[in-house]
């Protein structure tokens, strides 16, 4: 190494200001690709972004794990029979739109149902545009009635307010416009 560093410094190269750790990384630069460099002595670690990606890859693989036993135990209720709360209402919309092939996962009806009423099937709004115009928006997605008449799904009840007619009437009407419910993040 000192010869290398000899050879470079008439060569116009100043050491001043130049660590012993700098003056190493030019030697094993100088050397590279002769007879005498060596090999690294250990792999080199795997970069920051590569164990970012990895993990990111395994996090996507347990929520699709998550969300195929999610299905499952939508698919396996006994009989039919669905709690008579939030997250029955959901399961049994899930079910029901599985049948007339309507998109929507479990977490993104959750996630609009919440935003939109808090879960309450009751819920009005009468202060929007929509209101004013004499059409409130109604129970645990906020369905206006003329989107509720064109979008409802048979085998529902016929009632704004029902909570699972309400669900796949939504999420008929989501997946027309935006795909799914699962891409609606506000407002719709």
């Amino acid at each position: 190494m000192r010869n290398t560093l000899r050879t470079l410094k008439p060569a116009g190269l100043a050491t001043t200001g130049l660590t012993a750790l700098g003056a190493a990384g030019i030697a094993a630069t100088a050397l590279a690709g002769t007879a005498h460099a060596e090999a690294p002595a250990k792999p080199a670690a795997k970069p920051a972004a590569i164990e970012s990606a990895a993990s990111t890859a395994q996090h996507v693989s347990m929520q699709a794990a998550h969300a195929k036993k999610a299905q499952k135990a939508d698919d396996q209720q006994a009989g039919g029979k669905y709690a008579d709360n939030l997250d029955g209402w959901i399961r049994e919309a899930r079910a029901i739109m599985a049948k007339h092939d309507i998109p929507g996962s479990y977490e993104g009806i959750k996630r609009n149902i919440i935003r939109e009423s808090a879960g309450d099937p009751n819920a009005v709004n009468d202060w929007d545009i929509n209101a004013k115009k004499g059409t409130p928006s109604k129970g645990l997605l906020q369905v206006i009635q003329p989107t509720f008449d064109r979008f409802h799904v048979e085998g529902t009840p016929d009632k704004l307010t029902d909570p699972v007619a309400n669900i796949v009437a939504a999420c008929n009407y989501a997946a027309d416009r935006y795909g799914s419910m699962d891409n609606v993040d506000s407002a719709y």
